[in-house]
């Protein structure tokens, strides 16, 4: 073969393979980007009150919604506590009386299909264990649990299929003894098959120039 094709065969294969790894990079990039749909789910945003107390209430928790008994509410607040892949804050969930709740609502499709996933830890201990968390998705209740017993931040994880253009995500707990938090709340949509495909198909179209190549540099 002579050098002038065997250096457009390079070139041209070179320039093919960027493409293709641009395909590949641009398509994670457009899943990895799809819109988090909640807002301060990592409860970062809002500082401690005192960094070096973390008995000190801090009432705000930007883009949530609190609701129930005041005195439950008032206990729902940051703490220092985070999971420890989402940065320094959790949420402290503290209501003692009686169940209270915090949500917020998000900008969905209908039709479209979406992952909720969050970390919940509980630090009760039997037999000093009376507590209660519970998750809603459009006002449908997904998850409820009692007497949740001393554990790490624990990851769980639902798919939902929206209903309308917006679909509250609510959250309700009530701890006696001790204390839930909770952290790393996230809802994105479940990519699609087509998209999925796609990024194989990229794939496997820049691993086989790759080998073509491979063969042409031994020509």
């Amino acid at each position: 073969m002579k050098l002038t094709e065997k250096l457009s065969i390079i070139v041209f294969s070179f320039t093919t393979t960027l493409i293709s790894t641009a395909v590949i990079t641009n398509t994670f990039n457009s899943v990895a980007e799809a819109a988090e749909l909640v807002k301060n789910g990592s409860f970062e945003i809002d500082p401690l009150v005192d960094p070096n107390d973390p008995n000190v209430t801090n009432p705000n928790v930007t883009g949530w919604t609190k609701s129930g008994d005041p005195l439950d509410t008032s206990l729902t607040k940051i703490s220092n506590f985070p999971e420890h892949n989402s940065g320094n804050q959790g949420l402290s969930l503290g209501g003692f009386i009686d169940l209270s709740y915090i949500s917020q609502t998000l900008s969905t499709q209908p039709g479209v299909e979406y992952e909720l996933s969050y970390f919940l830890a509980s630090i009760d201990e039997a037999p000093w264990l009376d507590n209660q968390f519970q998750t809603f998705v459009g006002g449908n209740k997904i998850f409820d649990q009692k007497n949740i017993s001393y554990q790490a931040y624990t990851p769980y994880k639902f798919n939902f299929t929206a209903d309308a253009s917006s679909t509250e995500l609510k959250f309700g707990s009530v701890d006696r003894y001790a204390f839930l938090y909770l952290d790393n709340v996230s809802v994105k949509p479940v990519p699609e098959p087509s998209v999925i495909g796609g990024i194989a198909a990229a794939g496997l179209l820049g691993i086989w120039l790759k080998k073509k190549k491979a063969i042409s540099w031994k020509k």
